[in-house]
Protein backbone atom coordinates (compact mmCIF):
# COMPACT_ATOMS: atom_id res chain seq x y z
CA UNK A 1 0.00 0.00 0.00
CA UNK A 2 1.33 3.33 -0.82
CA UNK A 3 2.01 5.84 1.85
CA UNK A 4 0.14 9.00 2.76
CA UNK A 5 -0.20 12.00 4.28
CA UNK A 6 -3.26 13.72 5.78
CA UNK A 7 -3.84 17.38 6.75
CA UNK A 8 -6.99 18.96 7.83
CA UNK A 9 -8.12 22.32 6.00
CA UNK A 10 -9.01 25.19 8.51
CA UNK A 11 -11.05 28.06 7.71
CA UNK A 12 -9.64 31.30 8.35
CA UNK A 13 -11.69 33.93 10.38
CA UNK A 14 -12.75 35.51 6.90
CA UNK A 15 -14.17 32.88 5.18
CA UNK A 16 -15.91 32.22 8.18
CA UNK A 17 -17.32 35.66 8.19
CA UNK A 18 -17.70 35.90 4.39
CA UNK A 19 -19.91 32.17 4.41
CA UNK A 20 -22.12 33.33 7.39
CA UNK A 21 -22.80 36.92 5.60
CA UNK A 22 -23.51 35.27 2.20
CA UNK A 23 -25.76 32.11 3.40
CA UNK A 24 -27.55 34.65 5.86
CA UNK A 25 -28.18 36.81 2.64
CA UNK A 26 -28.82 33.91 1.00
CA UNK A 27 -31.68 32.55 2.96
CA UNK A 28 -33.30 35.80 3.73
CA UNK A 29 -33.43 36.08 0.04
CA UNK A 30 -35.42 32.57 0.26
CA UNK A 31 -37.50 33.38 3.16
CA UNK A 32 -38.70 36.38 1.69
CA UNK A 33 -39.65 34.74 -1.26
CA UNK A 34 -41.51 32.37 0.49
CA UNK A 35 -43.45 34.87 2.38
CA UNK A 36 -44.28 37.28 -0.11
CA UNK A 37 -45.31 34.64 -2.57
CA UNK A 38 -48.85 35.26 -3.95
CA UNK A 39 -51.02 33.54 -6.91
CA UNK A 40 -50.24 35.79 -9.15
CA UNK A 41 -46.57 35.80 -8.93
CA UNK A 42 -45.91 32.20 -8.32
CA UNK A 43 -43.18 32.36 -10.59
CA UNK A 44 -41.00 34.75 -9.70
CA UNK A 45 -41.40 33.58 -6.21
CA UNK A 46 -40.28 30.49 -6.73
CA UNK A 47 -37.44 32.16 -8.82
CA UNK A 48 -36.51 34.26 -5.48
CA UNK A 49 -36.68 31.20 -3.11
CA UNK A 50 -35.11 28.23 -4.93
CA UNK A 51 -32.38 30.02 -6.80
CA UNK A 52 -30.28 31.17 -3.69
CA UNK A 53 -30.84 27.74 -1.98
CA UNK A 54 -29.75 26.16 -5.12
CA UNK A 55 -26.48 28.55 -4.81
CA UNK A 56 -25.78 28.04 -1.32
CA UNK A 57 -26.27 24.49 -1.64
CA UNK A 58 -24.25 23.98 -4.67
CA UNK A 59 -21.44 26.04 -2.91
CA UNK A 60 -21.90 24.25 0.45
CA UNK A 61 -20.89 20.64 -1.98
CA UNK A 62 -17.36 22.24 -2.80
CA UNK A 63 -16.34 22.90 0.36
CA UNK A 64 -12.93 21.87 1.12
CA UNK A 65 -12.48 19.16 4.16
CA UNK A 66 -8.49 18.56 3.91
CA UNK A 67 -6.16 17.46 1.45
CA UNK A 68 -4.56 13.67 1.31
CA UNK A 69 -1.25 13.70 -0.01
CA UNK A 70 0.49 10.50 -1.56
CA UNK A 71 3.28 10.26 -3.72
CA UNK A 72 1.94 10.80 -7.21
CA UNK A 73 -1.20 12.32 -6.06
CA UNK A 74 -2.77 15.16 -4.07
CA UNK A 75 -6.13 14.87 -2.92
CA UNK A 76 -8.64 17.79 -2.34
CA UNK A 77 -11.07 16.09 0.13
CA UNK A 78 -14.73 17.63 -0.41
CA UNK A 79 -17.89 17.29 0.77
CA UNK A 80 -19.21 14.67 -1.36
CA UNK A 81 -16.04 13.70 -3.09
CA UNK A 82 -12.52 14.00 -3.84
CA UNK A 83 -10.65 15.83 -6.46
CA UNK A 84 -7.54 14.81 -7.55
CA UNK A 85 -4.45 16.27 -9.21
CA UNK A 86 -1.54 14.46 -10.49
CA UNK A 87 1.57 15.43 -8.94
CA UNK A 88 4.05 14.04 -12.01
CA UNK A 89 5.76 17.46 -13.25
CA UNK A 90 6.36 18.78 -9.53
CA UNK A 91 8.69 21.34 -9.82
CA UNK A 92 8.62 22.59 -6.88
CA UNK A 93 6.73 23.09 -3.03
CA UNK A 94 6.76 26.36 -1.15
CA UNK A 95 5.15 27.13 2.48
CA UNK A 96 4.23 30.64 1.28
CA UNK A 97 1.51 32.70 3.25
CA UNK A 98 -0.59 35.10 1.58
CA UNK A 99 0.83 33.47 -2.06
CA UNK A 100 -3.08 34.45 -2.81
CA UNK A 101 -3.06 38.21 -2.20
CA UNK A 102 -3.79 40.66 -4.94
CA UNK A 103 -5.48 38.22 -6.37
CA UNK A 104 -8.15 38.47 -9.21
CA UNK A 105 -10.72 35.79 -9.34
CA UNK A 106 -10.88 35.00 -13.12
CA UNK A 107 -13.32 31.98 -12.83
CA UNK A 108 -14.95 30.03 -9.14
CA UNK A 109 -15.80 30.75 -5.70
CA UNK A 110 -14.19 33.82 -4.29
CA UNK A 111 -15.58 32.94 -0.51
CA UNK A 112 -18.94 30.91 -0.14
CA UNK A 113 -17.34 27.86 1.90
CA UNK A 114 -14.14 28.13 0.34
CA UNK A 115 -11.73 30.23 -2.44
CA UNK A 116 -11.48 27.49 -5.10
CA UNK A 117 -11.01 28.00 -8.69
CA UNK A 118 -8.83 30.07 -11.30
CA UNK A 119 -7.24 33.22 -9.90
CA UNK A 120 -4.60 35.57 -11.10
CA UNK A 121 -1.85 37.75 -9.74
CA UNK A 122 1.41 39.79 -10.22
CA UNK A 123 3.28 37.18 -8.01
CA UNK A 124 2.23 33.66 -9.20
CA UNK A 125 1.14 34.66 -12.71
CA UNK A 126 -2.30 32.53 -13.70
CA UNK A 127 -3.21 29.39 -10.77
CA UNK A 128 -5.80 27.26 -9.81
CA UNK A 129 -6.64 27.69 -6.12
CA UNK A 130 -8.18 25.07 -3.29
CA UNK A 131 -8.03 27.34 -0.31
CA UNK A 132 -9.72 27.56 2.92
CA UNK A 133 -7.03 29.90 4.58
CA UNK A 134 -5.03 32.76 2.58
CA UNK A 135 -2.44 32.52 5.56
CA UNK A 136 -1.39 29.74 5.39
CA UNK A 137 -0.67 28.89 1.58
CA UNK A 138 1.48 26.67 -0.12
CA UNK A 139 2.45 27.17 -4.01
CA UNK A 140 3.10 23.78 -6.11
CA UNK A 141 4.45 25.15 -9.15
CA UNK A 142 4.83 22.86 -12.12
CA UNK A 143 5.91 23.50 -15.83
CA UNK A 144 2.66 24.79 -16.74
CA UNK A 145 0.69 25.61 -14.01
CA UNK A 146 0.54 26.47 -10.73
CA UNK A 147 -1.61 25.17 -7.86
CA UNK A 148 -1.98 26.58 -4.36
CA UNK A 149 -3.77 25.11 -1.62
CA UNK A 150 -4.07 25.58 2.46
CA UNK A 151 -2.97 22.44 4.90
CA UNK A 152 -2.95 23.27 8.56
CA UNK A 153 0.48 22.70 8.84
CA UNK A 154 2.24 24.12 5.45
CA UNK A 155 5.88 23.21 6.60
CA UNK A 156 5.14 19.85 7.32
CA UNK A 157 3.14 19.56 3.88
CA UNK A 158 6.04 20.81 2.17
CA UNK A 159 8.14 18.76 3.81
CA UNK A 160 5.78 15.55 3.21
CA UNK A 161 5.94 16.14 -0.54
CA UNK A 162 9.14 16.64 -0.43
CA UNK A 163 9.49 13.32 0.95
CA UNK A 164 7.82 11.71 -1.37
CA UNK A 165 8.55 13.79 -4.44
CA UNK A 166 12.49 13.82 -4.34
CA UNK A 167 12.14 17.99 -5.32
Amino acid sequence: MESSASFNAPWSKSLKFMTGVFAVILAGIALIGIFTASETALEGAVSMTAIPLAILLISALFTIRGYVLTKNTLIIRRLVWNTRLDLTGLISAEAKPKAMSKSIRTFGNGGLFCFAGAFHNKALGSYRAFVTDTSRTVVLKFANRTVVVSPDKPEEFVTQIKNFRKI
